[in-house]
């Protein structure tokens, strides 16, 4: 997974990317930042297993952000 974080793949955010992001991101950016695919992420989401906390707002899913540093050892 760091190789997200440094921009080693693509697809993946840069630090710099990640230290932007609001309080809380959908799930895409969260996965993308993760290096899941869609469906994986949805179906983590889904099954209370995704990585880093999660919030559900009727249909749609937010990732909370400062989880998600923390997870990726960029936590301020």
């Amino acid at each position: 997974m760091c190789e997200n974080i440094t921009g080693g793949r693509p697809g993946g955010m840069s630090r710099e990317d990640l230290l932007a992001l609001p309080v809380a991101v959908d799930l895409e950016t969260g996965n993308r930042a993760l290096g899941l695919g869609r469906s994986k992420g949805y179906e983590l989401a889904k099954r209370g297993a995704y990585p880093c906390k999660v919030l559900r707002l009727g249909n749609a899913y937010r990732v909370v952000t400062a989880d998600l540093l923390d997870l990726l050892g960029l936590a301020a």
